[in-house]
C-alpha cells in the first residue's frame, strides 16, 4: 500500500496518527508528511534519540531502560503507549533499533522493535532482525515495516467501525 493510501484510509476512519522514533530519526513522519495534506492525519512525530528523550518526550521509565536497554520490546511498548497517551490519536508506531555499524552479542546490528499502540486494544510489539546490510538499509526497513504496522493499526479502527 503506498503512502497516500494509508493516509486515506485513516482520513476515511478519522484516525490521527503520532510516532515516537528513535534509530530511524523522524524518517516515518517524513514519509507521511512528503504527501500534501497529511496535516490532518499527522499530528506529530517524536524523536527521542537519547534515553533521556525517551524519557521525558514518552514516559519512558528509567526503570526499564536500566534493566532490559533501549533496544527492546518493553520499551518499543513504553514509547509506542506514551506517544498514544501525549497526542490526541488513535494510533502510534514506535521503533528503537540498532541500525548500525555495531552492534553486541545480545543486541546485534539490524535489531529493531517496534510498538504499535491503538486506542481501546492492547498495544503490540515484535522484534526484527534485519540483519546487518548497512545503516541506511536497516532504518529503510524499519520504516517501511512501521508504515506497514501503521496500516494494521488503522484496519483494527476500521474493523471496530464497521468501515
Amino acid at each position: 500500500m503506498t503512502v497516500a493510501a494509508l493516509l486515506e484510509r485513516a482520513r476515511r476512519a478519522g484516525v490521527r496518527i503520532a510516532t515516537a522514533e528513535s534509530c530511524t530519526g523522524g524518517m516515518v513522519a517524513a514519509a507521511l508528511t512528503d504527501v500534501a495534506g497529511s496535516s490532518d492525519v499527522v499530528d506529530r512525530g517524536f524523536v527521542t534519540y537519547s534515553n533521556a528523550a525517551k524519557q521525558d518526550l514518552l514516559g519512558v521509565r528509567a526503570d526499564t531502560l536500566q534493566a532490559v536497554g533501549a533496544v527492546s520490546e518493553d520499551v518499543a511498548r513504553e514509547m509506542a503507549e506514551g506517544a498514544l497517551h501525549r497526542a490526541p490519536v488513535q494510533v502510534a508506531v514506535s521503533i528503537t533499533g540498532i541500525a548500525g555499524p555495531g552492534g553486541s552479542e545480545f543486541k546485534p546490528e539490524g535489531r529493531v522493535c517496534f510498538g504499535l499502540a491503538v486506542q481501546g486494544n492492547p498495544t503490540r510489539v515484535e522484534t526484527i532482525e534485519f540483519g546487518a546490510p548497512g545503516r541506511a538499509q536497516v532504518r529503510a526497513a524499519a520504516r517501511d515495516h512501521a508504515l506497514a504496522l501503521l496500516e494494521r493499526g488503522i484496519s483494527l479502527i476500521e474493523r471496530k467501525l464497521g468501515t
